[in-house]
């Protein structure tokens, strides 16, 4: 089963204005078909699909944690875009085009179907599919896939990165480098302690070092690279058995950390009343306060 807290896994700044075009890139950071959306689910199925767990625990549990930690990134990822979207209506009466900001908008789907929210698709439109789950059932397969799939959206948090200059969408991005990157080397070292290799020493992939992106050494200087968090309040505790030893970039010692990240608030978006989200007044609310006792 799972918990959930009200608070996002990172603090993600308020940008100072909107920035639909930064939005529309950080989107396919969530749908794309390396994006968190599929991470996320191709773990999650995995762990659900995982036959003989008790034999091979500590695979089990590497993978359901992580799992749980991709729910989190989904959530920075959608948070952050609703941010570079958020006050992007001009506003006005309906005949004035208060959205007209639409028309020259990367994506217009954000606009007219989401609420000046994040899409379960890519920047290309296109929306995440189930096909891009991977689950075989034999377990050096599968971690085999879950290293190329890390690769991947390395790759394109990368890209990313280097596609915007926005501060918001850089510190979120920064973080998931840093943390993609504990994922992807998570899953070389359990599939080189499967068949007695060194798996580590195929990375970093792409062949550039964390640190080299400012927002993501930030999350380096704290510690964040080699820290493996337990999304759990009394599980997952084999996860030791796989990450230990020294971190792959900086040969400083991995640990298993039994607490979740201290994390940040969810911010508050503006409500948009051209677009009838929530359509509920502040006169509305207070009086729904008072009936709620």
């Amino acid at each position: 089963m799972y918990l959930r807290i009200d608070k996002l896994q990172v603090d993600i700044p308020r940008p100072s204005e909107a920035d639909p075009a930064a939005a529309n890139t950080v989107n396919e950071l969530m749908g794309g078909k390396f994006g968190e959306m599929s991470t996320l689910m191709n773990y999650t199925y995995q762990s659900f699909n995982m036959r003989g767990k008790s034999k091979i625990r500590p695979y089990y549990d590497l993978i359901a944690n992580i799992a749980a930690e991709e729910m989190g990134h989904i959530e920075l990822v959608a948070n952050t875009v609703n941010l570079l979207l958020d006050n992007t209506f001009e506003g006005g009466a309906p005949d004035g085009a208060p959205l007209g900001m639409a028309n020259s908008a990367p994506n217009p789907d954000h606009f007219l179907n989401m609420g000046l929210g994040a899409i379960p698709g890519g920047a290309g439109g296109a929306k995440w599919s189930g096909d891009y789950v991977f689950n075989s059932g034999n377990l050096k397969l599968d971690l085999l896939h879950n290293l190329f799939l890390e690769s991947g959206a390395r790759m394109g948090k990368i890209r990313v990165y280097e596609a915007v200059q926005n501060e918001t969408a850089r510190e979120m991005v920064g973080y998931l480098i840093v943390r993609g990157g504990v994922h992807q080397e998570a899953y070389a070292k359990a599939l080189g302690d499967l068949c007695g290799i060194d798996a580590t020493k195929l990375l970093p992939i792409p062949e550039i070092d964390n640190a080299k992106f400012p927002h993501a050494k930030k999350f380096m200087d704290k510690g964040y690279h080699r820290l493996m968090y337990r999304f759990t309040q009394d599980d997952y505790k084999q996860i030791g058995e796989i990450w230990n030893g020294p971190q792959a970039e900086t040969g400083e010692e991995r640990e298993v950390v039994d607490e979740i990240p201290e994390g940040g608030e969810v911010p508050d978006l503006t409500p948009i009343p051209e677009m009838f989200a929530p359509t509920i007044s502040p006169e509305e609310i207070d009086e729904l306060a008072k009936k709620l006792g």
